[in-house]
């Protein structure tokens, strides 16, 4: 590999890895798109090669945001497990798919996504998971969520199912917003509600997406957790990098099998991921969660209209 390729995968490495761990994306949306023009690889080689990028993004934020207690384990170990049979699918129609149907839909979906991030109002705040900036009821018509976050007087967080019939709630609870949940409603006791059922949904889907575009699904993933199920943006881009961590080996193992990865290409680009990964945790912290929306909004637009064929 010569010395100016070298240096092309390391910079777009860095740049994926911080631009995709601030957003909660795995970065693949840039790496593989890059892969695919500016190096000319064939869709089958840059979806697994772009895959294990991925993988090496979100295991290295993954740290950065278990360290700073923002991930939400629960709807990130439902969407890990939900995602791992849809990445067999995946890897099945990434070998069927003719190229030019792989560019098209890409770029579809990509500025799709774009459009809808850059036009949708910032919704208000409602008692939601995280105090800081969280996103409530009027972020969409309508909820895959069932229940809210609270938090015990003493500071640990559990879910109050909007609906009666498991328990009453303690009179130590309260939202985080301030407001005193009401007698009748129930505790989340673990029973699989329409939330769960959804996040499965979700999950599924976004295996086929991770493992078919090798971009991980994060960029679709954090939309989802924000605007679908109410968690603040900085949650829900530290939950999707989380899952993603997950699912992507999966996808990352079917792929080596079918032998469409490029190990030298995962080398020094995954290098470059690394670091820019890292640099990305610590410059979220200082984002604010509409700026994210907005950045991450803007560059699948521009990159799925430069794929267009």
């Amino acid at each position: 590999m010569e010395a100016g390729t070298i240096l092309l995968l390391f910079v777009i490495g860095l740049i994926a890895g911080a631009y995709g761990t601030i957003v909660g994306a795995g970065g693949g949306f840039i790496f593989v798109p890059a892969l695919l023009l500016l190096l000319k690889y064939d869709p089958p080689v840059a979806a697994g090669t772009g895959l294990v990028v991925v993988l090496i993004n979100a295991l290295s934020g993954m740290i950065g945001y278990i360290h700073q207690k923002r991930v939400d384990y629960r709807f990130g170990g439902i969407l890990s497990l939900a995602a791992i049979p849809g990445t067999f699918l995946g890897v099945w129609l990434s070998r069927v798919v003719t190229g030019h149907a792989f560019f098209l839909t890409f770029s579809i979906m990509l500025i799709s996504l774009g459009i809808f991030l850059l036009v949708k109002k910032e919704p208000k705040s409602k008692g939601e998971q995280v105090k800081e900036g969280s996103f409530g009821e009027e972020a969409f018509p309508f909820s895959l969520r069932e229940e809210v976050a609270v938090t015990r007087s003493e500071g640990s967080m559990a879910y109050v199912s909007v609906n009666a019939g498991e328990g009453e709630v303690p009179a130590d609870v309260s939202l985080q917003n301030g407001e005193k949940v009401s007698s009748g409603k129930a505790w989340w006791k673990g029973s699989f509600r329409r939330t769960e059922w959804a996040l499965l949904g979700t999950g599924f889907i976004l295996g086929i997406i991770s493992s078919f575009f090798g971009i991980g699904g994060g960029w679709l993933m954090v939309p989802i957790l924000i605007y679908l199920f109410r968690l603040s943006p900085h949650v829900a881009t530290a939950t999707s990098v989380f899952s993603l961590s997950i699912y992507s080996l999966v996808g990352v193992f079917i792929h080596g099998v079918e032998g469409n990865i490029d190990w030298m290409t995962v080398l020094w680009g995954g290098l470059g991921v690394i670091g820019g990964s890292q640099f990305g945790v610590y410059l979220s912290r200082k984002l604010s969660g509409r700026l994210i929306i907005q950045m991450f909004g803007g560059s699948p637009v521009f990159i799925g209209a430069t794929m267009i064929r």
